[in-house]
């Protein structure tokens, strides 16, 4: 197998305007199609579980849950979620558990296990996945097939941005059929969804240089930090990913607050900080985090919107974000930087996503994955 290049992620990132204005009222069909209207209306607790992205989309969606869709959710990963948080589950009333259980590839072990074990529990499955006919498909209830045309291999982008999609489609679905909204309104909500794809080509165009410079500055760093709140502290995990994958660079994604207790003792002192900050409840404190990682010597890069000043001031480069929208669709906007960043440092140090430019790495962990499905065959 030939080796990834950066290239594949600048390819990707440019397709995801494409993707939210061709798919986004396909994927409503699929999300509509999934349950019942009184399935839908008997929901009263949601779970959000996946690996790796699809967690992190899980951490981004979670607001729009509560907030549109007016019901309590819980993203956990699905290692998690399997081991703790099926144990909570109330077997007595199985309609009321909704769990919405997400793997791009459809094979990811542990998401197969968390579905079978919510099943035990008695709650309701469905597998959010790009890939029909796939393993999570045939152990859920049921399934939403996000799948993109053209898909290729790579640090998912395009898929993070579909499954995301799915989630935020399925809140308003809820909220529809809970009886929050009338059709009208929901169909408003999707139509908001549809509308991004104008202002993800703006952001993409806006924030390109920039982030190549980005890349300039943070290429040596040993250790990178993202931060963000509320649905974009699921983005700050997100980007934190790509970099890793993308570049092999250390970095990590950490909630704005918890940052500020802990993290920012850590050396080196000038440490790349990105400070994801969307206009929002979390808004005020990311302004003053920004000043204080300013203050102690960090390399400050904010993602924020395009005419804010507040946290703009205390970074050494903004990227700016075009666009209004609520906070709940923020994510869809905010993580645009990422994949640019971490395709631009690696290729400054020549680095190929998931080190597959070293065969003997792959070969290592094909065996090991080989190895595992022999013991569970055992």
């Amino acid at each position: 197998m030939e080796p990834l290049k950066p290239e594949v992620m600048f390819r990707q990132v440019a397709g995801l305007a494409g993707d939210v204005r061709q798919l986004t009222r396909p994927f409503a069909r699929k999300v509509w199609e999934a349950l019942t209207d009184s399935e839908w209306a008997a929901v009263k607790k949601v779970y959000l579980t996946g690996d790796g992205d699809s967690y992190h989309a899980a951490c981004a969606a979670e607001m729009a849950f509560k907030t549109i869709a007016g019901v309590d959710c819980e993203p956990l990963s699905a290692q998690r979620f399997l081991d703790y948080g099926a144990a909570w589950m109330h077997p007595a009333a199985p309609p009321q558990t909704l769990v919405i259980a997400t793997s791009a590839s459809g094979g990811t072990e542990r998401v197969v296990q968390a579905i079978e074990r919510a099943k035990e529990n008695g709650a309701l499955t469905v597998a959010l996945t790009g890939t029909p006919n796939s393993p999570v498909t045939q152990a859920a209830d049921r399934a939403i097939t996000v799948e993109l045309p053209q898909r290729e291999r790579s640090p998912g982008i395009r898929t993070y941005q579909a499954s995301l999609m799915g989630m935020l489609l399925g809140a308003i679905q809820l909220g529809e059929r809970q009886g929050r909204y009338a059709r009208e309104e929901a169909q408003g909500l999707r139509q908001e969804l549809v509308d991004l794809a104008a202002v993800v080509d703006a952001t993409t165009n806006a924030i390109q240089a920039g982030c190549r410079e980005v890349a300039d500055m943070i290429a040596a760093s040993p250790v990178v930090v993202m931060l963000g709140s509320g649905p974009n502290y699921g983005t700050a995990l997100y980007s934190a990913a790509k970099l890793i994958e993308a570049a092999g660079v250390f970095a990590m994604g950490q909630d704005l607050e918890e940052w500020w207790h802990v993290e920012r003792f850590a050396y080196p002192v000038d440490m790349p900080v990105f400070i994801i900050a969307p206009p929002g409840r979390s808004h005020w404190r990311a302004e003053s985090v920004a000043a204080t990682a300013r203050g102690l010597g960090r390399h400050v890069i904010a993602v924020t919107h395009k005419d804010d000043t507040e946290v703009a001031r205390h970074a050494h480069m903004v990227l700016p974000v075009h666009g209004e929208m609520r906070e709940e669709f923020s994510p869809l906007l905010y993580h645009l930087f990422a994949s640019y960043v971490a395709a631009h440092v690696a290729e400054r140090l020549d680095r190929c996503p998931f080190q597959s430019d070293r065969p003997e790495l792959l070969r290592s962990i094909n065996e090991y994955f080989a190895s595992q499905r022999q013991d569970t065959e055992d």
